[in-house]
């Protein structure tokens, strides 16, 4: 090579390069500008697509649910607390974690036990021969019937000296004094069997003061629920309960003011708002597992809707001129369509626009 030829190979070789460039450059330019259009088709323009393989879903015809979903405990329910009502001293007290049924001495005093009573309406009144008619008469019978002290015919709300006979026979196998009657502090009335969840009296404290907080025995789910929000856990209404990745559907059977809330802040002219505490009883507990205790989510429907037809979230698409649309697969070409949203739910979305029906087929993000 000549010293002349040295620098005009070098120029055309640059020149060379240039053009290659300038060359790549258009063809991205062309590239992006396709891209560009075809992002902006709009709903009334059909744009003809290619084979490319794409993910696509059906259109279909469901029933939504919107849910809200709030975190619960798993445990033994709403704790109550039992204040004694029997003068003396406590002389002897269950073990946290005891289960009593019906006829179990809950707690003793001056050793004497106050038995354990099941029934909706607590003693409040003292019963003898000769008291008014009244729903604790019932009660009374109920527990001496089921524990197999009878005589007084069909329990019924009516005190008769034939009463006062099977309360006798009862008090002495437990030995009491033989008196006939019965007041409220001789026995504790819960609405079933209960569990001591803690013990909050000492041995020899005064039997009319806090004895212990109890629960009912079967395992459920309490949830705080917003004042905004307490129309979604009425009792009876049905939820959905997840712990440990295991889904299992409860029942809302108790919905009341949460105790600590609705207190304040301490602060002047400041208030905490009142929230409330559902309780949740699953339909299945065995499902949950072994465990006593544990965090839950709770979802609760906040709207629905039925026989609505419906896509993937995936497969809605912003349109330049506002809203969404869809696009249809026909065959080897795809269209795109204008739709109306409604409630969004569980990954799927409520759609609707011309042209669609239940297993029309639609692009759908993977």
């Amino acid at each position: 090579m000549s010293a002349v030829d040295g620098p005009r190979a070098v120029r055309r070789r640059r020149r060379i390069r240039w053009v290659v460039a300038g060359a790549v450059l258009v063809v991205l330019l062309g590239v992006g500008t396709g891209v560009v259009l075809t992002r902006r088709v709009t709903p009334t323009a059909a744009a003809a697509q290619g084979p490319a393989a794409v993910e696509t879903a059906e259109v279909v015809r469901t029933d939504l649910a919107e849910r809200r979903t709030e975190t619960g405990k798993l445990g033994y329910g709403e704790e109550h607390t039992l204040t004694g009502r029997r003068p003396g001293t406590i002389t002897a007290l269950p073990a946290a974690g005891a289960v009593l049924d019906r006829g179990a001495s809950v707690y003793q005093v001056d050793a004497r036990p106050v038995p354990l009573f099941l029934g909706a309406v607590p003693l409040y009144r003292d019963l003898a021969t000769g008291a008014d008619a009244g729903p604790d008469v019932a009660v009374v019978e109920e527990n001496l019937k089921a524990l197999g002290f009878t005589g007084f015919g069909t329990p019924n709300s009516t005190f008769t000296a034939a009463t006062a006979t099977a309360i006798k026979k009862w008090q002495k196998s437990l030995g009491l004094d033989q008196t006939g009657t019965l007041g409220p502090a001789d026995v504790v009335v819960a609405p079933g069997p209960l569990r001591v969840s803690t013990v909050t009296a000492e041995l020899g404290a005064p039997g009319t003061g806090s004895v212990l907080t109890w629960t009912g025995t079967g395992r459920a789910v309490t949830v705080e629920v917003d004042p905004a929000y307490k129309d979604l856990a009425k009792p009876g209404t049905k939820v959905t309960l997840t712990m440990a990745g295991t889904s299992v559907p409860g029942t809302v059977t108790a919905l009341a003011p949460t105790a600590d809330s609705g207190e304040g802040t301490g602060r002047p002219g400041e208030e905490q708002e009142q929230t409330f505490t559902a309780t949740i009883i699953p339909d299945d507990p065995a499902a949950l597992g072994g465990s006593d205790a544990g965090s839950v989510d709770v979802r609760l429907t906040t709207g629905s809707r039925e026989g609505v037809l419906a896509v993937p979230v995936g497969a809605l698409l912003a349109l330049s001129e506002g809203g969404y649309g869809v696009e249809i697969v026909e065959g080897d070409a795809r269209r795109l369509v204008a739709v109306q949203t409604g409630l969004f739910a569980d990954g799927m979305v409520e759609v609707t626009g011309a042209d669609l029906e239940a297993g029309t087929r639609v692009v759908t993000t993977a």
